[in-house]
């Protein structure tokens, strides 16, 4: 047995005796205009609107189809490199994260949106420029990893353990409002284009609120100065090694192999954009059409999140682990309702006719316009209860931000990996039948390998046991959140 090997058997296996004599103080909250700023809904609005800024930004980009493109080729082309990088540099981002801390990592993940919108009005201006907007997608894919390992680590360390539905959700709608408001522009400003790709000022607009998002983490509190809700501090990692983060990411797989289980869902949760974006949206509609469609798609996802996070997840007068089985069974209900409705209009079109010189596009004014657009609604309402119910498993899983930021990289490396072989596929003209038919059969598997570890793994309460990360050397313990009682 090598040396590694022997530290990672040394710092997997803790003394639960020794854990569970931990007991936390309790802190007074800030007064004054403190209690404001450091109150944890308020950093998770910023953080929010960091969101909104930037992969909002991105998304309503995106939602467009092709990126606003005629030709969807380039944009294909891009977001595969893009989400091939963030597999890759999620892996490890994790361990940036805790070393850097997430405030650092959180702003220098930002730098590559405002990379990636330059290039797409880069190649509006000069056509051939298309290896430019492949090149920046590559950049932003490692930015991207960067900038969500540190949101999921803030994210879902700042509540309580009741909290965490509650806070998933305002932090969606708020990120989502950003895909909302870059949609109603983009509508706004091409509504009697009939070029069917968006102009230069919509390119600026976006490119302006990108580098908005770039500094506003600067505006945002330190993690270690944060007191949750019910008292307790929220305990980060105190720049450990290299060494010591890098043994983190096998630590968490040897001792919560339960997250193994989820990796089919982290896959398929990034997958079905594709077949949403360029082969319903980018494929079927004008791109007034496409720019409503996108604006009800991110609307409806803040409905989304809240109807699952507020009202499923976060129910009180239910044990979370119910909880967890009614979320489970809602979203794979919802992939059903969804897919068979949309598997229905996608048999009555294929690539060659769509992409053809010419081609019909639904406009907003036809009679056929008003039933696909609802698909794009439920679309967001699934997209939504998705992802939110991805985050709220892991933070069942952990209280401790250091255990986290590793899912969450786990999390977001294996949500690009479909991504990067979709998108390819995509840009290689596969059929639209057959992406679809992936997308559906990837969600459903999803759902279905997550059952086991929703079964044995998610309890009413999270052990100390579960925060196994904080001990290891260099790293500060986390403490359970109960009040210390003081030995008579």
């Amino acid at each position: 047995m090598s040396d590694a090997q022997v530290e990672v058997e040394k710092l997997g296996s803790g003394s639960s005796e020794d854990s569970g004599s931990q007991r936390a103080e309790i802190f007074d909250r800030p007064t004054g205009w403190r209690a404001y700023y450091y109150h944890p809904i308020a950093q998770i609005s910023m953080l929010g609107f960091v969101c909104f800024m930037c992969p909002g930004m991105f998304n309503a980009l995106a939602g467009l189809g092709g990126g606003g493109q005629v030709n969807p080729t380039d944009q294909a082309n891009a977001n595969s490199a893009l989400y091939a990088t963030f597999a890759f540099f999620g892996f490890f981002a994790g361990s940036v994260n805790n070393v850097i801390g997430p405030r650092r990592t959180l702003m220098l993940g930002t730098w590559g949106y405002p990379l990636y919108i330059a290039s797409f009005l880069t190649v509006n201006i000069h056509p051939g420029a298309g290896v430019f907007v492949v090149a920046s997608g590559a950049i932003l894919g490692v930015c991207a990893a960067f900038f969500w390992t540190a949101q999921g680590s803030l994210m879902m360390s700042y509540p309580t353990e009741a909290q965490k539905g509650m806070f998933i959700s305002i932090f969606w709608a708020i990120f989502n409002l950003g895909g909302v408001v870059g949609s109603a522009v983009a509508f706004g400003l091409n509504f009697k284009s009939t070029a069917n790709s968006v102009g230069n000022g919509t390119y600026v607009g976006f490119l302006i609120l990108t580098f908005i998002g770039v500094f506003l983490p600067l505006l945002m509190a330190d993690p270690d100065k944060m007191i949750r809700t019910d008292g307790t501090r929220v305990n980060l990692v105190r720049h450990p090694s290299w060494k010591t983060e890098f043994l983190s990411l096998f630590i968490a797989l040897k001792t919560d192999p339960w997250i193994i289980l989820l990796f089919p869902m982290f896959v398929a949760s990034n997958y079905f954009y594709t077949w949403q974006f360029n082969d319903y949206n980018g494929a079927l509609f004008t791109i007034r059409a496409r720019g409503l469609n996108n604006f009800m798609y991110w609307t409806s996802q803040i409905f989304g999140s809240v109807l699952i996070g507020y009202f499923v997840l976060d129910q009180t007068k239910v044990r979370r682990r119910v909880r967890a089985f009614y979320g489970w069974i809602l979203v794979f209900l919802m992939i059903f309702v969804v897919h068979v409705w949309a598997y229905f209009y996608q048999k009555t079109y294929t690539r060659p006719e769509e992409t053809a010189k010419g081609a019909y596009k639904i406009d907003i004014y036809d009679s056929n316009y008003a039933a696909h657009i609802w698909l794009m609604i439920f679309y967001g309402f699934l997209d939504s209860m998705w992802q939110t119910y991805a985050y709220w498993l892991m933070g069942a899983m952990s209280n401790d931000p250091a255990k986290l930021a590793v899912f969450t990289g786990f999390y977001k490396c294996m949500q690009s990996v479909g991504p990067a072989s979709v998108y390819a596929a995509d840009g290689a003209s596969a059929p639209y039948m057959n992406i679809f038919l992936s997308t559906w059969c990837l969600a459903v598997a999803g759902m279905i390998f997550a059952a086991p570890m929703v079964y044995v793994r998610v309890t009413d309460h999270t052990a100390i046991e579960d925060e196994v990360l904080m001990q290891i050397e260099g790293v500060e313990r986390i403490e359970p959140p109960v009040v210390a009682t003081a030995e008579k």
